[in-house]
This record gives C-alpha cells, sequence and structure tokens, in this order.
C-alpha cells in the first residue's frame, strides 16, 4: 500500500483532515492490491477513492456537505475524486436507495464489516507516527487469494455481490467469483 501514490496520497490529505473515525476504504483499496499482483496499471479499473467518518453529533445532510465541500480542495490534485460519507448517517438512505434495512452503525468499521464482499471489506488509516492501521473484519487471504465470497451481513444483499462482481471480473478475469 505504501507503495501506491493514490492511496498514500488519499491517506496523508485524510489524516491531515483530522476527520473523526477517518478511513479510507473500498475500491481504491482493494483494486490497487489486485493491480499490484497482477502488474496491471495503477488506476485500473478504479473510479474514485472512497472515505468514511464517522460523525453522530448532526446527521444532516447539511452537516455532512459541509465536510465533503471543506475537504475537496485536499484532494483535487489527486487522478480520481475522493467521495466522503458520514457513516453515521447511512440508515438514514441506504434503505431508499438499495431497498434494505441498514441499522445505525456505532463507527466507520461498522460499515466496512458490512461491505458486502468480504475480500472489499478492507479499510486503512495512516496514523499519526506514519503506521499503516488495517482494518480487515474477514482477515486478507480472500482479497490476496482473489475471492469474491459473499458478506451476509446484510440479508438479501446478493444483487449487489453479484454486480461488484460483474464489473470486477472485467478487469482482473482471474478473480473467482462466489454466489451469494
Amino acid at each position: 500500500m505504501q507503495e501506491s501514490p493514490l492511496l498514500m496520497g488519499v491517506l496523508t490529505r485524510l489524516r491531515s483532515l483530522d476527520l473523526p473515525d477517518g478511513w479510507l476504504v473500498a475500491g481504491a483499496v482493494y483494486n490497487s492490491v489486485w493491480n499490484a499482483l497482477t502488474d496491471r496499471p495503477a488506476l485500473n479499473g478504479i473510479n474514485d477513492a472512497d472515505v468514511f467518518y464517522f460523525d453522530a453529533r448532526d446527521l444532516g445532510f447539511a452537516a455532512e456537505d459541509a465536510v465533503i465541500q471543506a475537504a475537496a480542495p485536499h484532494f483535487a490534485d489527486l487522478p480520481l475524486p475522493v467521495q466522503i460519507r458520514n457513516q453515521a448517517r447511512v440508515h438514514l438512505w441506504f434503505g431508499a436507495h438499495f431497498g434494505i434495512d441498514y441499522p445505525p452503525l456505532t463507527r466507520s468499521t461498522d460499515g466496512i464489516d458490512r461491505f458486502t464482499t468480504r475480500a472489499h471489506a478492507v479499510g486503512l488509516r495512516l496514523e499519526a507516527d506514519d503506521r499503516l492501521t488495517v482494518h480487515a473484519p474477514f482477515g486478507l487471504d480472500d482479497l490476496f487469494s482473489f475471492r469474491l465470497r459473499p458478506n451476509r451481513a446484510i440479508v438479501d444483499n446478493g444483487p449487489t455481490h453479484r454486480r461488484k462482481a460483474e464489473r470486477a471480473l472485467t478487469h482482473w478475469p482471474e478473480l473467482q467469483f462466489e454466489p451469494w
């Protein structure tokens, strides 16, 4: 991870923002691993970089948007957009967007724990002393073994698991997909 200019750029900037419980998550992380392991270009298959933070003090969209707008200049020079989301708010919109109930979270890593695919459930944080903290509730074996196994933490999330796998297989055909 520390060899990736994209990931380190996001992590360094994220640390400087000092967002509560901030993590770099999702595609930028696992796709970077697969690109490195298969000698593909660093940005292959990566659409954006997702950042989670957790702030339950104000669950309004305006508060989240203020964070997004304040952070945007910090990431402006990166080659991909950075999507920042307050995990304290996810339960407010998830059901309408995905048609599945989503109980409130208590921290950002709860959201990582619920990613639809186990290999995707990885978050990174750069600590003040430059140590890299990894949150991987299912370990890293699926990620490094190119396995897409479902995480059934959210009932009926099979369509999302399949859709993400279909997209990933177009970039990394060596992935092994396990249906829901």
